[in-house]
């Protein structure tokens, strides 16, 4: 039978429709308890008979039913093995996913877990459950009541087994209690459970015990209605909260109407925001503008030292448009990692995240002994306005503070890294060994093993995305060069297990000893990585080149390949270099290598950007794992040769695929940046005599190829170092999104971009090939890669990922970076990268590392005067510019394990009363300044030479 549910819905143009649906009602529908004798057995069903819940507010064991409110908010809780036996009503499933994906995924994998004995009701299609709504009834009332019903009818069809329906509605409860049903909070219910400590850590509380007498330390927030109400209006302006790393007390919103961020301070403006909440920001008139603060602040005070920081929050520079959070429209609190802060006792500690932009969080806990040992992770519950921090619970302990492993779970969490084990679904996607190439194979593809392909990469790469070809033809009048690319998108067949994964995980993340792949091991390093002396499928980009590198025809097709050797970029750099080596592969590298010369010089020209980046490589202890060096990456010629050809292919199915899919193709764009973008850069080049032009990227370029200095060789690296932090992002994009001129790749300088050249490591790359691929005749579309809207979300997913990914990298190598200089003291060569009020942030290249220096002491007054307009500090007669050299003490302060940092002494140049003394001299004259292995190394020389005197 069925009965039918109607509603009314208003479309988009205003008119008001009446939409009909049937409902099916069903007698068939089975409870899903095994040893239940009126219900046809339910295969689906994890329940146990087995399993026994054992909590004393209820006599005996028992099933349990959830309310909606306790599977939104007590996730952490219903993860636990303890919590089994449970029951999901329908109502509460679909209510679920409606208000929060995360969590109904969450649920989803509890559900799949035989262990855990869950189990869904289809209660809303059951004969004896469906409720239909009443006239004038509010949804959420409507789902209690329906929730209620199915209790009941539990109750009543097995009256030998016990049900208990858990709910935190106040309202829910006491009328479940009228009807006869038993019921209970979570909270009572965990604290009557065996062992209950560790799970009540982990409820979600919005009720934390405060004194109702406590002074509000923020302004309340406007009402969700008043908010939406004043920002159609045009009174309020809604927009996505960025806290300050540097700054606790300030933060940014971006706004569409306003050309600058609108700047926020002190705990008014702020107002409870966490970093990424979208909020409703009240703009000040012009009048009150304020520029951002030049200072650093760290939260460590207290209550009565906020207002003390908040007078010296204004800043002496430009102002810019400022205003104050009035109401949050939509929180996006996630889970996060960090450590308990020290000297705190009780039931009630502080969490400090390990990201500086994430406020520290109150949790109770009674296991704080425990936890100061570990990385834990926490999640926001509410943040009421008497609070000075945010309330919270723990979810679980990471590992050990400072283990290498904790650490880099750290990163891959706090960056949103996917890197759980492949599923058995996506690991059954995976092609059986032996794999061999068929005939059928060869039939499809062009067989290009007699060609002489070789792929350099850096050292210890295993997933090998691409090799290159090059020859003489035409009597030596032409060059024949093929960019072979690892043919990824063969095994990874679209709508596959395999497929959706790659495309969640996005790219291949790499951290200091320790890769998370896009795509299983099998992929990544062996089938699809083109390794030396092995037959690979491919999908080459062939151009016909005349001696000067100007393309004379392209073509594309599948391929299958030999690859004769897998080369580091040193091996290819000596083998070019030395003219005794005449064999085929030398020949071709040198030619690539002449090509790319070409390629790059015309380039240049045209406007493309050379940056710089402190990108360094850490030498690892091959069985401790230990960083024993850090080292700035060596770079060759044929770096840039790979690099040349790399952008080559790139461009060339760019053209391809836009020309073929004018709606739909994946391009990656990088904007223009904003004039204000460039200030830093053209403020400390004007300071030193030279005028940087951002009027084009072409005058830029050369504007930078002009900066040198004799007396500074490393003075053109920092500025570009300085031009590249000014950029925006670039971006993937469906082409149909966007008009043609904002296709432009500003720091290539070029009009159309993609990229083709890694999908071993990259998703955008797998969807390029299947682009090509259907371009070429080799294979065929399917109907999401031709949805705009499908293509610009996943594009939307690409960008979050990759920008992620950069971020995760970074990371590790700081960890290890610290690492490396733990216990150590050095004196090290560095350059002055910014000149702030209170501080100089040092550049050293030999480690790729920056760090302040700091001008003043806390409470003292400080020998430096600030010169804002010139960018400089002065004592006596020592002027500190922009770019100059200095030499610096470093030291690794891990006091504060959470956020280790370096302190940074000056050596050179002198200043009476502020330097120190080169660490030679320091160690001859005082062990104090020394480390514990430091003084035992000077001791042990002391005693050397007392037996060399005697």
């Amino acid at each position: 039978m069925f009965t039918t549910k109607s509603f009314i819905k208003k479309n988009k143009i205003g008119n008001f429709l009446k939409n009909v649906r049937e409902h099916y009602i069903r007698d068939d529908i089975s409870c899903g308890i095994p040893e239940c004798p009126k219900c046809p057995a339910e295969s689906s069903s994890y329940l146990s008979v087995s399993h026994v819940n054992k909590c004393t507010l209820f006599n005996g064991n028992h099933f349990i039913i959830l309310d909606t409110n306790i599977v939104l908010d007590q996730m952490d809780v219903l993860e636990e093995p303890v919590i089994a036996n449970v029951i999901i009503l329908h109502t509460v499933f679909n209510e679920v996913k409606h208000r929060s994906l995360p969590i109904y995924k969450r649920l989803n994998a509890i559900l799949e877990n035989p262990s855990r004995h869950f189990y869904v009701f289809i209660n809303d299609h059951h004969k004896d459950c469906y409720l239909p709504e009443e006239e004038g009834e509010l949804i959420n009332d409507h789902n209690d009541r329906c929730i209620r019903k199915a209790t009941s009818w539990y109750i009543n069809h097995l009256p030998d087994k016990k049900f208990v329906l858990i709910t935190d509605d106040n309202k829910n409860k006491q009328l479940a209690l009228s009807e006869g049903i038993p019921t209970c909070t979570i909270t009572e219910y965990v604290q009557n459970l065996e062992n209950s400590s560790v799970l009540e850590d982990k409820l979600s509380r919005k009720d934390y015990h405060t004194n109702d007498d406590s002074k509000d330390l923020f302004p309340a927030h406007l009402s969700t209605g008043q908010l939406l109400k004043a920002i159609k209006e045009g009174t309020l302006h809604q927009g996505t909260f960025r806290a300050s790393r540097d700054n606790f007390l300030e933060g940014f919103v971006n706004i569409e109407s306003f050309k600058d961020p609108v700047l926020l301070q002190g705990r008014s403006g702020l107002n409870r925001a966490v970093d990424g909440d979208i909020v409703a920001v009240e703009i000040f008139e012009q009048d009150n503008w304020v520029s951002p603060s030049e200072i650093v602040l760290e939260d460590d005070s207290t209550v009565d030292d906020l207002e003390e920081k908040e007078k010296g929050l204004k800043g002496t520079g430009e102002v810019q448009p400022t205003g104050r959070v009035v109401g949050i429209i939509r929180r996006k609190w996630k889970q996060y990692c960090g450590i308990l802060q020290g000297g705190s006792e009780g039931l009630y500690q502080i969490f400090v995240p390990a990201n500086r932009s994430i406020p520290k969080v109150r949790i109770e806990t009674r296991q704080a002994e425990f936890l100061r040992t570990q990385k834990l992770i926490v999640t926001i519950d509410s943040w009421p306005r008497n609070s000075r921090y945010p309330h919270g619970h723990f979810v679980r302990a990471l590992g050990r503070i400072g283990s290498q492993d904790t650490e880099n779970e750290v990163v891959l969490l706090e960056h949103d890294v996917p890197h759980s084990q492949f599923s058995e679904d996506v690991l059954a996607c995976l092609p059986q060994l032996p794999w061999v190439i068929t005939e059928e194979d060869e039939k499809k593809r062009v067989d290009l093993r007699g060609i002489d392909i070789c792929s350099v990469d850096p050292p210890g790469c295993t997933d090998i995305d691409d090799a290159l070809h090059c020859r003489l033809i035409d009597d030596g009048t032409k060059l024949e060069v093929g960019v072979h690319i690892a043919d990824v998108s063969h095994f990874i067949r679209p709508g596959t297990a395999i497929d959706l994964e790659a495309s969640s995980r996005a790219t291949t993340v790499y951290l200091v000893g320790k890769r998370i792949d896009m795509v299983p091991e099998l992929l990544s390093s062996n089938l699809c990585s083109l390794r030396g002396g092995e037959e690979r499928f491919a999908f080459s980009c062939i151009w016909e080149m005349d001696l000067e590198a100007n393309i004379l025809s392209t073509r594309f097709h599948k391929s299958i390949i030999k690859s004769r050797r897998a080369m580091t970029y040193e091996e290819a750099q000596i083998t070019i270099d030395d003219q005794s080596k005449r064999d085929s592969i030398a020949e071709s590298l040198r030619n690539l290598n002449e090509l790319a010369k070409i390629l790059k010089k015309r380039r240049l020209e045209k406007g493309a950007l050379v940056l710089a980046s402190t990108e360094v490589k850490i030498l690892m202890d091959s069985e401790t794992m230990e960083p024993l060096d850090v080292e700035v990456k060596k770079m060759y010629e044929t770096n840039s040769m790979v690099e040349e050809f790399m952008l080559l292919a790139n461009i060339s199915v760019a053209e391809k695929i836009l020309e073929d899919f004018p709606d739909c193709a994946m391009l990656r764009r990088h904007p223009t940046p904003p004039a204000a973008n460039f200030d830093p850069l053209v403020k400390a080049a004007r300071h030193l005599g030279y005028e940087i032009l951002i009027d084009s990227g072409k005058n830029l370029a050369e504007s930078l190829d002009k900066a040198t200095s004799d007396k500074n060789p490393y003075l053109n690296t920092m500025l570009r170092m300085l031009a590249t932090r000014c950029m925006l992002q670039a971006v993937y994009f469906p082409s149909g999104t966007l008009q043609k001129d904002d296709y432009f790749h500003y720091g290539l300088a070029v009009p159309l971009y993609t990229h083709f050249t890694s999908p071993i490591r990259r998703y955008a790359d797998i969807i390029v090939h299947r682009l090509l691929a259907v371009s070429c005749g080799a294979d065929s579309t399917y109907p999401d890669l031709l949805d705009k809207q499908k293509s610009a979300d996943l594009c939307q997913n690409l960008n979050y990922r990759n920008r992620m990914a950069q971020y995760a990298g970074r990371a590790s190598v700081a960890f290890n970076t610290h690492l490396f200089f733990k216990g150590k003291l050095n004196d090290e060569e560095g350059y002055i990268l910014y000149v702030r009020k209170n501080a100089l942030q040092i550049l050293i290249p030999k480690y790729g590392l920056e760090c302040t220096l700091y001008l003043v002491k806390k409470g003292e007054t400080s020998i430096f005067e600030y010169d804002e307009e010139r960018q400089t500090q002065r004592a006596g007669d020592v002027v500190f510019y922009t770019f100059d050299p200095v030499t610096i003490r470093l030291h690794l302060d891990s006091t504060n394990v959470q956020h280790e940092k370096f302190v940074v002494q000056l050596v050179k140049p002198v200043i009476e009363g502020f330097s120190v003394p080169p660490l030679e001299e320091a160690m001859e004259a005082s062990d104090i300044v020394a480390t514990p292995n430091e003084k035992r190394k000077k001791k042990e020389q002391s005693k050397k030479s007392k037996k060399s005197r005697k």
